[in-house]
C-alpha cells in the first residue's frame, strides 16, 4: 500500500468492481485503480470474494478504513429491501455485515450515489458550497445524493420520483437518451423537466451532475433551463471510490 493513502475505497457496480487507495489530502486516488468484473451471478458470497480479492491485491492493512459504495439504499444493521443491479439474493441481507464477514474485517458500506455526492462536496464541484446540494448521477438510472452543510441525508432515490407517469429515470436517464437515439437538445428538454421538478420540491442551492455523461456536460447542461445553479461533477469515475473511502474514514470507530 502506498503510504500517502488514509483509506481504501471500493465501488461495486453491475458490471465491474473498482478499488483504489485514497489520499484524503488531495481527494483523489493514491495509485491507479483496479477493476474486477462483477460475477455473472452476483450473490453476496460471490461479490464478497471479489471484494476480498481487491483488498488482498492492494495489501490493505487491517488498520486502514475500508469504504464500499453499493448500488442500493443502505441502512446498516437492517436488511436490504430494494435491489436493481445485482442478484436478487441480496434482498433481506444486511449488506455491511455480509461484506464484513466475507472479508474478515469491518467495512463501511454506503449507497453509491451518496458516495459520489459526498466526494463532490468534499473534494469536487461542490467543495466550499454551504447550504443544500443535490448531486445526481445520470447513467443506466438516475442516482441522487442530498447533502446539507456537508451532512449527508442518505438514500434519497430521487430518480424514482414520478415524472410523466413513470419513474423519472425511465424518462431522463442517460441510458434513455442512448436507447431512444435522442439528441442532446431533446434530452436537455427532458432534463429540464426533471431538474425543475427537483427544484420545485426541494429548493436546493446547487445541483451537481455526475455519471459518465458528465464528461460531455457542455453539450447539455447549458440547455437545462432552471433557476438553480447546475454544474458538472469533477471526480467522475473516481467519485464512488473517493466518497466511499471518505465515508469510511469519518465513520471509523
Amino acid at each position: 500500500m502506498i503510504e500517502t493513502a488514509q483509506a481504501f475505497g471500493i465501488d461495486i457496480g453491475g458490471s465491474g468492481i473498482k478499488g483504489a487507495p485514497v489520499d484524503m489530502n488531495i481527494g483523489d486516488i493514491a495509485e491507479p485503480r483496479q477493476k474486477i468484473l462483477t460475477p455473472e451471478v452476483s450473490t453476496p458470497d460471490a461479490v464478497g470474494k471479489v471484494v476480498k480479492e481487491m483488498l488482498d491485491r492492494f495489501e490493505v492493512p487491517d488498520s486502514m478504513p475500508v469504504g464500499i459504495a453499493f448500488p442500493a439504499p443502505i441502512r446498516p444493521g437492517k436488511a436490504l429491501n430494494f435491489m436493481a443491479n445485482l442478484d436478487k439474493s441480496w434482498l433481506g441481507v444486511d449488506v455491511q455485515k455480509a461484506l464484513s464477514d466475507s472479508v474478515g474485517r469491518h467495512v463501511d458500506v454506503v449507497n453509491d450515489a451518496d458516495a459520489a455526492g459526498l466526494a463532490e462536496v468534499q473534494f469536487g464541484a461542490a467543495k466550499g458550497e454551504n447550504g443544500f446540494v443535490i448531486a445526481t448521477t445520470l447513467g443506466t438510472g438516475s442516482g441522487s445524493a442530498m447533502i446539507y452543510n456537508g451532512v449527508l441525508i442518505p438514500n434519497s432515490e430521487l430518480g424514482h420520483l414520478t415524472l410523466k407517469g413513470d419513474d423519472a429515470e425511465h424518462y431522463a436517464a442517460a441510458s434513455v437518451r442512448e436507447n431512444q437515439n435522442l439528441g442532446y437538445k431533446k434530452w436537455a428538454k427532458r432534463l429540464t423537466r426533471y431538474y425543475h421538478m427537483l427544484e420545485t420540491y426541494f429548493n436546493p442551492d446547487l445541483f451537481v451532475v455526475g455519471g459518465g455523461v458528465s464528461r460531455m456536460s457542455d453539450r447539455f447542461i447549458p440547455q437545462i433551463e432552471i433557476e438553480t445553479p447546475i454544474v458538472p461533477a469533477k471526480l467522475r469515475n473516481q467519485a464512488g471510490i473517493v466518497g466511499a473511502a471518505y465515508h469510511a474514514m469519518i465513520h471509523q470507530d
